[in-house]
């Protein structure tokens, strides 16, 4: 299993566990960064062929901003900084998932 909760996944037991210190959603790499995807796939694969102990877990050596690593402390946050444009966000996506349903055109 390839993962980014880290403390989820190890309590369930799986067999081999490659932790991935990425946003949760993002286990797999950077959205477009294919170099990094591979490089996490290709981790994921010689953790299957070389971990022969149950619930092996591996820390993936990949960071997430060489440049800012305080990007846990803004992931998912909900603040009165924002609380306002993620309302507006969210009632768009509602919007336009209701027109998804009923078959109408976005837009």
């Amino acid at each position: 299993m390839v993962g980014s909760a880290r403390d989820i996944v190890e309590e369930a037991g799986v067999a081999r566990f490659l932790f991935v210190d990425f946003p949760l959603g993002n286990p797999c790499g950077k959205p477009g960064d294919v170099d990094m995807q591979r490089s996490i796939a290709e981790s994921a694969v010689d953790l299957l062929e070389r971990a022969f102990v149950p619930r092996t877990t591996v820390q993936a050596p990949f960071v997430w901003d060489e440049a800012d690593d305080d990007w846990r402390l803004r992931f998912m946050h909900v603040g009165d900084d924002n609380r306002g444009d993620l309302a507006e966000a969210g009632a768009e996506r509602r919007r336009l998932q209701e027109e998804i349903r009923e078959g109408t055109p976005a837009g």
